[in-house]
């Protein structure tokens, strides 16, 4: 589809019914030009995220095996719950936030493994302008089939049908219901029955199983952070409070309960709780003899030189220009700090006040930029562990929500 101006491209969009909200604080959210990447690029990004999914496999392997290694992370008592609860599970759909750099070499910023977002655009983009580019291959259609395929891969011959999904998402934040919008719509062409809501409304149903609204669930596919399920603490020592500072305790433990008892299946599995957590990537470094050849090569090659906040003597006698500092479960560019961007005054006093088991400091990059200077963050999703599909935005420095969205295409 040709759009004349990005105000016909807005009307078109809004039509769909899914993503409502073409601005952002009063300018474009996406681009109209789409990105075009060759199929050698797209495979070297295939290649990295599906390595890097292998990697945390592989951590949450050892970690299962080593209960002690949990130490190394600043879990709170129902983070720790919920990952020994998992029994090392943690994965069915993730997004890995990868750049190229200008040698061509593709470099890992984090891994999205939790409640990984950006689904709608990614989808719905791409379909739209699509039809105006018909040489190039469409790297996302087959997305919504995948997604299901992977979600059937949880049923076991217990489920029976009508199956039903639950969906549990934060109902009072709208940023990410076009994505729930969009994984309505394909359950239910996949003959699923939908039901979504807060954990809140998650209740005990006979026989121990869980529902919501007076509706078994058969899985809960779970868009709400494991950190907010669990305490929720500051990541500054003069941090202030939330105001929803206690954990959901009456609703993890009927989740939790299900899920043992073989009455429910969640996804993403709450192991997500270990592999979100930013800390991971200075494990990796830190202990890197511990983990196979192929994930020595793997951390080696896209994972940058990450550290502990703890771990570092004096983090103000390095040069702040060389490093970023991160919070263990910030996202989309909150609680990240990036040394050259900021001010000495504002890196000192960052540094001072982050709760030093709580942060990493993450070696800088130069990523390649477009044309038009942006830098393009790749996210690739995994789904089972295999990549399928990619959203890209664009972004002057850092991803964060005002970065443009962009469909992107492979060249025919």
């Amino acid at each position: 589809m040709h759009f004349s101006n990005y105000n016909a491209f807005a009307e078109t969009l809004q039509a769909t019914c899914r993503i409502s909200d073409p601005w952002i604080e009063g300018k474009p959210r996406f681009r109209l030009e789409p990105m075009l990447l060759t199929r050698a690029v797209y495979a070297e990004l295939s290649e990295a995220a599906e390595r890097i999914g292998a990697l945390y496999d592989e951590l949450c392997a050892l970690v299962l095996a080593e209960p002690l290694l949990l130490d190394f992370f600043d879990l709170t008592p129902y983070q720790r719950l919920m990952w020994l609860a998992s029994g090392g599970l943690w994965h069915g759909i993730a997004r890995l936030d990868l750049f190229l750099l200008p040698d061509g070499r593709v470099q890992m910023c984090e891994m999205n493994s939790d409640t990984p977002s950006g689904e709608a655009e990614a989808v719905l983009l791409n379909s739209l302008f699509a039809p105006n580019f018909p040489p190039v291959q469409n790297p996302n259609r087959a997305f919504p089939a995948q997604f299901i395929e992977m979600l059937r891969s949880f049923l076991t011959p217990a489920n029976t049908e009508p199956l039903r999904v639950g969906i549990i998402f934060p109902t009072e934040i709208p940023e990410d219901l076009s994505m729930i919008l969009c994984y309505e719509e394909w359950l239910q062409s996949a003959g699923f029955e939908v039901v979504f809501g807060a954990p809140f409304n998650l209740h005990p149903m006979t026989g121990g199983a869980v529902g919501m609204f007076g509706k078994r669930l058969d899985i809960a596919l779970r868009h709400y952070k494991t950190d907010w399920w669990a305490e929720r603490e500051s990541v500054w020592v003069d941090g202030l409070h939330f105001p929803d500072e206690e954990p959901l305790e009456r609703e993890l433990s009927l989740i939790l309960e299900a899920v043992a008892g073989g009455r429910l299946q969640v996804v993403n599995p709450f192991g997500a709780t270990l592999t979100q957590n930013k800390l991971t990537m200075a494990l990796f470094w830190q202990m890197r003899e511990r983990f196979s050849p192929e994930a020595q090569e793997t951390i080696d090659r896209y994972v940058p030189k990450t550290l502990r906040l703890c771990d570092v003597h004096d983090a103000l006698l390095l040069e702040k220009n060389e490093w970023v500092l991160k919070s263990d479960y910030g996202c989309e560019g909150d609680e990240v700090i990036i040394g050259r961007e900021v001010s000495n005054d504002i890196w000192q006093q960052s540094l001072e006040q982050a709760i030093p088991t709580r942060w990493i400091l993450q070696q800088f990059f130069d990523a390649a930029p477009t044309a038009d200077g942006y830098i393009p963050n790749f996210g690739v999703y995994l789904l089972g562990g295999r990549t399928s599909g990619i959203y890209t935005r664009l972004a002057p420095v850092a991803t964060d929500y005002r970065a443009l969205s962009v469909a992107t295409f492979l060249e025919g």
